[in-house]
């Protein structure tokens, strides 16, 4: 009996796979952690995404969805986490050409070649994938399979506070007061933020939506007060704001506009040169300190400093990954935030991709590794090309059918714009209202 094409996440870029696979008549099977698609998109639910509608499907999945009569939302229109899982991830997951093949409540613990560690076996090809699950009662099962698509994505692996990659000193005992992505500081965590003092780690757009709700939620709550700590010395400042006007995807430029505009308000306290080296409980709050400067004590901390893959599953896989950024080998250079943090990446697939180990592939979130550059429509490419190579369609899996849209800016480090990107304009001759709703993600 054939095998089938295990597919880890029932997230946007895993059912993409998923649909693809179906348009081609290949046997598959989604394994999902959560209780239904789209689990990890909805812990950011509230948050808007900055690519409209169009950016946000995929191609077979948009075909199997027409076929089925589902009406596509309005091309321009913006949609909240939730609402992309809602109006696109739950109808697609629904539909009898995947339904049957997502299996829920089971978590990937380990994959590995079926009586193979990584050490043992010159053609590995020849042996299945054994899966092992653990469901939400705690029951161990197998899964064989041909090959494997990993598209877990990295939401629930978030980084941590500490400077050097793991938690400061204190960190986990703080954790009672710690969160790690974005609050929804404007809803269901209201109270937790309301009235506090808040600090907020990280300088990406996590940093940037909480930034502006903490602001929004301040004019109604005014003894909330925020701080800002980021890595980056007071010289690169600047650079951390974005594209602005000459970002292709205009509400992910306004987003940096307005953050910029709600620094020069002092309504936020900015500490630039910041890693965090320890957190302490004390009687009047959070005490956090980077080995030379302490700052004022807060209520709670809100930690944007970006996400990585979970590798221990893998751990019996033969992986060629970038010893930095934890992406694959060939693909890791295009997307290095040490080199750049824009969104001109060239659009890859299947060779970009590859691991020592046949027929295995990170997609998606989880293939970018520690960097944050990611975009739907990236990923969207990865599954189709993929999941042709998968299919034995060679032609179709080396053909590029992706034309991303570019940020114009690149905010890595000063110097390193090699092309990739322009300089930094003069965005910020123009207060940006902050009252404006842009949050924003992906």
């Amino acid at each position: 009996m054939s095998l089938p094409i295990a597919i880890i996440g029932a997230g946007p870029v895993g059912l993409a796979a998923a649909a693809h696979l179906a348009e081609r008549g290949e046997s598959f099977v989604v394994i999902e952690v959560g209780e239904q698609a789209g689990a990890s998109v909805l812990r950011w639910g509230h948050v808007q995404m900055f690519t409209p509608w169009r950016y946000c499907f995929d191609q077979a999945a948009y075909r199997l969805l027409q076929a089925a009569g589902w009406q596509a939302p309005a091309d321009d229109e913006f949609p909240t986490g939730a609402e992309l899982v809602e109006r696109y991830l739950l109808p697609l997951a629904s539909l009898p050409a995947l339904a049957p093949h997502i299996h829920y409540r089971r978590k990937v613990v380990a994959v590995n070649r079926l009586g193979h560690d990584r050490q043992r076996g010159l053609d590995r090809k020849g042996i299945p994938f054994q899966l092992t699950l653990v469901d939400d009662t705690g029951e161990e099962t197998s899964l064989l399979a041909r090959a494997v698509i990993d598209a877990s994505g990295t939401y629930r692996s978030p980084n941590p506070l500490g400077a050097g990659g793991v938690p400061a000193l204190g960190e986990r005992n703080a954790a009672a007061h710690m969160f790690y992505g974005i609050p929804n500081v404007l809803g269901r965590d209201r109270e937790r933020y309301a009235n506090r003092r808040v600090l907020v780690a990280g300088s990406g757009h996590s940093a940037f939506n909480t930034l502006l709700d903490l602001f929004r939620l301040g004019e109604v709550a005014p003894r909330t007060e925020v701080w800002w700590v980021i890595r980056r010395e007071a010289a690169q400042f600047e650079r951390i704001f974005g594209g602005g006007v000459a970002d292709a995807l205009a509400t992910r430029g306004l987003l940096g506009m307005q953050v910029r505009t709600l620094v020069d308000s002092g309504r936020v306290k900015v500490v630039t040169g910041w890693q965090t080296a320890q957190v302490a409980m004390t009687d009047t709050g959070l005490v956090i300190s980077d080995g030379t400067r302490t700052l004022p004590p807060v209520d709670e901390i809100v930690v944007c400093t970006g996400f990585r893959p979970d590798l221990a599953p893998l751990r019996e896989l033969r992986l060629a990954l970038d010893p930095v950024v934890e992406a694959p080998t060939v693909l890791a250079p295009l997307i290095d935030p040490n080199l750049h943090s824009c969104g001109t990446v060239r659009p890859h697939g299947v060779d970009e991709l590859s691991h020592p180990e046949p027929d295995f592939y990170m997609i998606g979130m989880k293939s970018y590794g520690r960097a944050p550059t990611f975009l739907l429509l990236t990923g969207y490419e990865q599954a189709r090309s993929v999941t042709a190579a998968l299919c034995g369609d060679w032609e179709a899996a080396r053909r590029v059918e992706l034309e991303l849209p570019a940020t114009g800016v690149c905010s890595g480090p000063t110097g390193t714009e090699t092309g990739c990107c322009s300089t930094i304009p003069a965005l910020f001759s123009t207060t940006i209202p902050l009252n404006v709703t842009t949050s924003s993600c992906c």
